[in-house]
């Protein structure tokens, strides 16, 4: 059986985007430092590579990066870090909480490098508690809101009132389908609390939990006539928030029980499960629900007539929150909030019926949703097509793949895009989709289907419109998108000096400068916030640099100096790093220049196949090809073998100290 360094578990709400995100960012960081790594996904299709009891007994540590139960008590007495999959994104983040489980261990070497300001030995705050177990009860609701809001909408396909036996366009299929859609949807409640007390209190508190979310569905139950109690009255139901209260008071219910019966002998832990717990926890979770169902089904209203009141402040007013909270975080709370929001006002709209207030508020309120989740990933597809030059070869790649998630209603793709600029990027995608959010709502289109993204088009009134509502966000927020792309670039091109006085190339004879070492490489030659779409643009933003510096006179020769080398043999070493080369007579004099991309150089052959990070171009003149050259070349292969050079220079972001730690190292 294989042995791991590293074992983790990931798992999002949805079990879509994040949760193989920050899969392969796990893999990725452990690669780099050399360390083994099974990822456990828990996704929408239940989990996949599952660890087994010897992987986890034999793994040095565990991160858990997960916003929904993996289960987590399994790894109980291992060094462990456990925080939400938001924070497991990016190869870097990922890299730090597995420094941090590690450091976990009491290796030194490790702790030295982990991130001080997280505590290895902290707990997991009430906040993320609190959010894990009820993204997990929303993570199994989903999937019953959309099949069942699906197949509702498909009905509708045969005619608006298809589904009723006494109208004209009776159809009996599509009056089978919207029976089974509307038990489907029926189901999101009761689902969505039983699987929050799921995640507190394990499987006894399903029990309980289904109860609640029943309960929530139909409220205290009264006779119209003596206003009494009356299990054959009808009560008013409150909804999703009732569904959530209810999972928490199961699963709490439940943990509470546990400690009361304590005590019992072990032999009774049979009767306890199959007896004990559930009457129990039945019991007091129906009498607190019932008891509380007059305030809850207040507070429900209260909330459905804020969300009208919206509306009669205008389609800007309702669809500029919309789009915000969608376009906000891409997946994460605020956007699920947003969502969760729509696909309740969705199935009070189905439940009223076609052509009543509340269907039309509804199914417009779930197509603005839509339109807002599903803009953003088009923005990066818009921008990485017609802005290509200022994109990496690996952001193109990935933002031609968001225009599938987009029109699929998959809003994380636009997440890496993000997390590379928050600032301006965020507002950008929140100003697109509030865009499209608003004119849906303005164009009068209504989406009977919670998800699907282009998929559920027929169904969608006025879908035409819909799609231009979309696209004018998509466009509007991609334009934008591109001007700050062009604008950084061009700012970082002129960042380096004016060039200076071009002095005639230097007799043969003339030795190394004798320049101190420390001023060698000079700060203004270190460019850290580089985004290169392949090698050639790296090389050609070096010799356009050397220029600009005087330290070069003609850029194309110095390029063509740099790929006659690269032709000879490729320069990129090891854990994207590179030290391209250029002799020529067009160098006047010797020096460094360091460019930095985060996202990495693809295209440029390394010894492990990363892409490059990291390029120290050496520029030398022709007459000190066989001096000058050979020293500065065998000094900074020689700093590449000494871990520390590596992690200082390609951690830093501080031109100053990246001059300076190679500088040390030229002396």
């Amino acid at each position: 059986m294989a042995k791991f360094d590293i074992i983790a578990a990931t798992g999002c709400p949805t079990g879509i985007a994040h949760t193989f995100m920050a899969k392969e960012a796990l893999e990725k960081a452990a690669a780099e430092r050399g360390l083994t790594i099974k990822v456990e996904t828990h996704g929408q299709v239940g989990v996949e590579n599952e660890l087994t009891k010897s992987e986890i007994a034999g793994a040095k540590a565990v991160v858990v990066a997960a916003d929904k139960d993996v289960q987590a008590e399994r790894f109980a007495g291992k060094p462990m870090v456990s925080v939400g999959v938001s924070k497991a994104l990016s190869v870097e983040a990922a890299g730090k909480l597995i420094d941090r489980a590690l450091a976990a261990k009491g290796d030194d070497t490790v702790a030295a490098a982990a991130d001080i300001e997280d505590e290895v030995e902290e707990k997991e705050s009430i906040g993320h508690i609190i959010y894990k177990h009820l993204m997990n009860g929303v993570s199994h609701m989903l999937v019953f809101v959309v099949a069942g809001g699906v197949l509702t909408a498909v009905s509708f396909l045969w005619g608006i009132t298809s589904f009723d036996s006494t109208a004209s366009d009776y159809n009996s299929f599509a009056a089978m389908l919207k029976i089974i859609g509307g038990i489907a949807m029926n189901l999101m409640v009761p689902v969505l609390s039983a699987y929050i007390a799921e995640s507190i209190g394990k499987r006894p508190a399903l029990v309980p939990g289904f109860v609640a979310g029943m309960i929530a569905i139909q409220g205290l139950p009264v006779n119209a006539e003596t206003g009494m109690i009356d299990a054959g009255g009808a009560g008013v139901g409150f909804g999703f928030l009732g569904g959530i209260v209810g999972g928490f008071l199961a699963g709490y219910v439940i943990l509470l029980l546990e400690k009361v019966f304590a005590g019992l002998p072990k032999n009774l832990d049979g009767l306890k499960a199959i007896f004990l717990y559930p009457l129990f926890s039945t019991a007091i979770v129906g009498l607190v629900m019932l008891g509380i169902s007059g305030p809850m089904a207040a507070i429900n209203t209260a909330m459905m007539d804020f969300l009208k009141g919206l509306s009669a402040s205008g389609a800007v007013v309702l669809g500029l929150a919309i789009g915000c909270m969608c376009a906000f975080d891409m997946g994460g709370p605020v956007n699920k909030a947003a969502y969760v929001t729509g696909t309740a006002m969705l199935t009070e709209a189905l439940a009223a019926g076609v052509g009543t207030d509340t269907y039309n508020f509804g199914t417009n309120f779930m197509a603005a949703v839509s339109a807002a989740c599903i803009v953003p990933p088009l923005i990066t597809t818009f921008a990485v097509v017609v802005g290509k030059k200022y994109f990496s070869q690996e952001d193109h790649d990935a933002g031609v793949v968001n225009l599938i998630l987009g029109c699929t209603h998959i809003t994380e793709g636009a997440i890496p895009f993000m997390t590379k600029n928050i600032w301006p990027v965020m507002p950008i995608m929140m100003l697109g989709s509030s865009i499209a959010s608003i004119l849906t709502i303005m164009f009068n289109v209504h989406d009977p289907a919670p998800h699907g993204g282009f998929l559920v088009l027929p169904v969608v009134e006025n879908g035409p419109l819909w799609v231009l509502a979309i696209l004018i966000g998509a466009v509007v927020g991609g334009i934008l998108f591109v001007a700050f792309k062009k604008y950084d670039f061009e700012k970082n091109q002129k960042a380096a000096p004016a060039a200076k006085p071009v002095e005639a190339p230097k007799a043969a004879a003339v030795e190394a400068p004798k320049a101190e070492a420390a001023d060698f490489v000079k700060v203004e030659n270190v460019f850290v916030a580089e985004d290169f779409a392949s090698r050639d643009e790296a090389l050609s933003f070096v010799s356009n640099q050397a220029v600009k510096a005087g330290i070069a006179s003609d850029g194309d020769t110095v390029m063509n100096a740099f790929l006659a080398r690269e032709a000879e043999g490729t320069t990129g070493m090891m854990e994207g790093f590179a030290i391209p080369h250029a002799k020529s007579d067009a160098i006047t004099e010797a020096a460094v220049i360091v460019v930095k991309d985060e996202s990495g150089v693809t295209g440029w052959d390394t010894m492990d196949g990363a892409p490059v990070n990291v390029a120290i171009a050496l520029l030398i003149p022709g007459a000190q090809a066989g001096t000058t050259h050979l020293k500065i070349l065998s000094k900074v292969a020689e700093a590449l073998m000494d871990e520390d050079f590596r992690a200082t220079v390609k951690g830093s972001t501080d031109a100053a100290e990246i001059a300076k730690t190679i500088n040390a190292r030229l002396v």
